[in-house]
This record gives structure tokens, sequence and C-alpha cells, in this order.
């Protein structure tokens, strides 16, 4: 047996581990973070909207399949318009007109009864559920120093995972009594999270100085479409969104065409929540100040070759082993390429950059049910899940070549003011940039190993109303 003195050792380790886990990080990103938790845990409507149509409302298993990928377009449509949003109205009101406006829509649906007024209703859900992750991405970049933020994205990850998987069990307790308490019980805590937004965070887009709007470029959406560099990440995030989509879409499928039953693939895929949200914290300690390059080749390598290994599953343990290897890329690949769309985005452009990026998780989805069900019904899910893995491959190329001569330029950080401090700060922010630039200079090229993941590699950019 381990000694007294052994045991509280390691207390003492876990309790070091767990506050240097959570310090320095400000006190906006934990409301920001609560409010994330807050949302998740009322997911009702993207876990059980299928049960509810098919077995609750009687609709076919195709009427459902449309709803939900017209929710999934909804996310589409609304990605770009949130990200000019963010950048042109502020992080705070797009917040909170999202927040709201999913509370509304959510509780509509709930009442919805005719079948067009469900789908039509369903996109407006994903419209507006849509909307708030620009805003958030945006704002945790502003309030959070660029060599903490793979680790407060991590933290966010986590939170999402958390809720969902709580959300996900009173979920079915609730929907065995009503499927509208369900719809209700969302659209109140969404409206949680409005007000702790209203209450507790302060805007926190950077303001431009007169020397921003007299020397730099405007940042609109063809800015972003131009940047090839960062295009050719929100392309990459596509790919790897594809093979991650697959554990919704392709690996029900797969197994149930093998003869695994409903409750083993629920069983099998609940070791991605579970590992999720015991190990997010640690991995992310041990990755938080590796090269980001290494890191994207490498989830990239796991999360197709981990899906490439189910097509040698034949029993529930197998298939309970390959969704360790995936989620074990997911637990990388989440935060370090949410650290990089920072890393490459303007500061005034920060929600545009967001925008495109949650477009590439959003087309994803919606593309991603079109493939399985293709590739499965024509060639059989062993093509499935080698497609996966050459799709893993060229990934981890792209992330190759394309992060060859990134270069580590930190950015300054915003926090959040008051608009007088605000004011004030932006009169002096010129003066201060000269006298910065020698030490920043010579800072960055001891610091470029250790803080690559969390650095800013771009020039500021303005963003004036378009």
């Amino acid at each position: 047996m381990p000694s007294t003195a052994g045991r509280t050792a390691g207390l003492t380790g876990l309790r070091r581990a767990a506050r240097e886990s959570v310090s320095g990080l400000p006190r906006e990103f934990w409301w920001l973070w609560t409010s994330t938790l807050i949302n998740r845990l009322g997911a009702f409507v993207a876990t059980f909207m299928a049960l509810y149509l098919t077995l609750d409302r009687g609709y076919s298993a195709s009427y459902a399949g449309l709803v939900a990928s017209l929710h999934g377009l909804g996310g589409v449509a609304s990605s770009l318009g949130a990200g000019v949003m963010t950048d042109r109205l502020g992080r705070r009101p797009t917040l909170l007109v999202a927040q709201v406006s999913t509370a509304l829509s959510v509780a509509l649906l709930g009442f919805m009864h005719d079948p067009v007024a469900i789908a039509g209703v369903a996109f407006l859900v994903g419209m507006a559920s849509n909307a708030s992750r620009p805003a958030v991405q945006a704002m945790m970049a502003d309030i959070v120093k660029p060599q903490d933020r793979v680790r407060a994205f991590s933290l966010n990850y986590w939170a999402i995972n958390l809720g969902f998987a709580v959300s996900s069990a009173l979920a079915g307790f609730v929907a065995q009594y009503s499927y509208l308490a369900g719809f209700l019980g969302e659209a109140a805590l969404t409206l949680v999270c409005a007000v702790v937004v209203f209450l507790k965070l302060p805007e926190s887009r950077p303001v431009r100085t007169a020397v921003e709007q007299a020397t730099e470029s405007a940042v609109r959406l063809g800015t972003v479409l131009r940047d090839g560099r960062f295009m050719s990440v929100v392309g990459l995030s596509f790919v790897v969104a594809l093979i991650f989509q697959q554990a919704s879409v392709g690996l029900p499928v797969a197994m149930g065409k093998a003869g695994f039953s409903s409750a083993d693939y629920g069983m099998a895929v609940a070791v991605n929540g579970v590992l999720i949200v015991v190990l997010q914290i640690p991995v992310t300690r041990f990755i938080e100040h590796r090269d980001p390059r290494r890191l994207l080749i490498i989830s990239s390598v796991l999360a197709g070759y981990g899906f490439g290994l189910t097509a040698f599953a034949g029993s529930l343990g197998l298939y309970a082993l390959t969704v360790c290897v995936w989620t074990l890329a997911e637990i990388v690949n989440a935060p370090t390429q949410t650290g990089l769309v920072v890393r490459l985005s303007p500061v005034h452009g920060r929600g545009r950059y967001q925008g495109m990026y949650s477009t590439s998780w959003a087309v994803a989805a919606l593309v991603a049910p079109l493939l399985s069900g293709f590739v499965i019904d024509r060639y059989g899910a062993e093509w499935l899940w080698a497609t996966c893995a050459v799709l893993g491959t060229a990934a981890a190329v792209g992330y190759w070549l394309l992060m060859r001569n990134l270069p580590p330029e930190p950015h300054l950080v915003v926090s959040p003011k008051s608009p007088a401090t605000t004011a004030t700060t932006a009169a002096t922010a010129a003066t201060a940039a000269t006298a910065a630039t020698t030490t920043i200079t010579a800072t960055a090229a001891t610091a470029a190993t250790a803080a690559t993941a969390e650095q800013n590699g771009a020039a500021v950019v303005s963003a004036p109303v378009e």
C-alpha cells in the first residue's frame, strides 16, 4: 500500500496541477466559460431532435434527416454574417442577439406541429445557435494573453463536452416526461446565458486608433477570402471535420450493418465524452507550449487512422479502442486549431475570420452524411474507413506544407475596459508601441519555441464598417 506521505504528495501534486491549469486567466474568461457551460447543459434540441420527430410526432426518418439538414444549413448561413456582426457591432451585442434569438426560436419550435413550420423554425434555430460561435471565440482571443490561449480554448472545449455529457443524460429523463419541457428548458438556460453576458461581460472589441484608421487596410470578407494561408487552414479544417463527423454519421450506420445495436453504439461513443472530460485538461498542460505544426500533423494522422482502424473492429471492445485513438486526436486538435486561427487573424478582423472558420465545420456537417451514406451503400463501410485514413494523411501533409514558414509574431492583448479607460488606452497606444518594439523583438526570439501555439502570427489590420 502507498504510504501516507506518498498519498499526501500525490494529492498535493494534483492540487498544484489543477491550480496551474486554471490560474492566470482573467475573470471575464471565466464568466464566458460559465456561459458556455450553461448553454451546453441545455443542449436538448441537438440531442433529441430526431427522436422527437420520429417517436413523439410520428414523422419518417427521411423527414427527420431533412430537418437536421436544414438545422445545419442554418448554421452555415449564419457563420459569415455573425462574423461580420462581431467585428462591426461588437462581441457582446452579437452574443446577446444570438442567445436571445436562440431562446425564442427553440421555445417556438416546441409548439410547432405543421411539418413545414417545424422545418422552417429548425432552420432558424440553426442560424441563431451557430451565430454565437464567432463572437465567443473572438472575445476569448481579445481577453486572454497569447501564451494562455491554447489553455483557454481547451478549457472552453472541456466545458462544451462536460455540459453536453450532462445534458444528454438529463435530457433522456426529461424526454420521458415531456419533449416540450426539454425545449422550454433549453430556452430558459439560453436566456440565463444572455443574462450572464449582459451583467458580467463588457465589450472586448479592440478600439482602432487614429493611426490605425489612417494607415491600415480594411478587413472585409473579401480580405479573408484572399488570405491564402488562412483559407488553406479553413480547407484543412474542413477535411479534418469530415473525419470527426463520422463519429455521429458513419459509425452508427456501420455498426448497425455489422449487427450491433443502438445501445452498443451508445456505449462505444460514450468513451469519447468520458475521455475528453478526464483527459482534456492534463493533455492541454502537456501540449500548450509545443509546436502547433507537429500537434496538427499528429492529430490529423491519429484522427484518420483512428477511424481507419474501425475497418478491423469486430467486437464492441475494439470499437471502443478505436474511439480512444480518434478522441485523443480530437483533444489535441480542437484547441490547437482554434489557437492557429486566432494567430492568423488580424485583431480587427477576428469576427470575420472566426466566422469563416466556423463555416468549415458547418459545411462538413452537411457533407459528411452524404459522403458516408454514398460510400457505405456503394462500396461498403471498409471503404469509408479507408477514406478517413487517406483524408487524415492528406491533412497532415497539408499542415506540414502550410506551416513551414509560419512566423511567430505576438499581438498585443486587449483587456475589457470601460469606454473611458478604452479611450485613454487608445490615445496612448501609439506612444507605447514605439517603446515596446525593441522589447518585443528581443523577447520573440527566446519565446518562439515555448509559446508558438499561443502567439498570433499576423499583423494588426483595421476593420471599418462595410
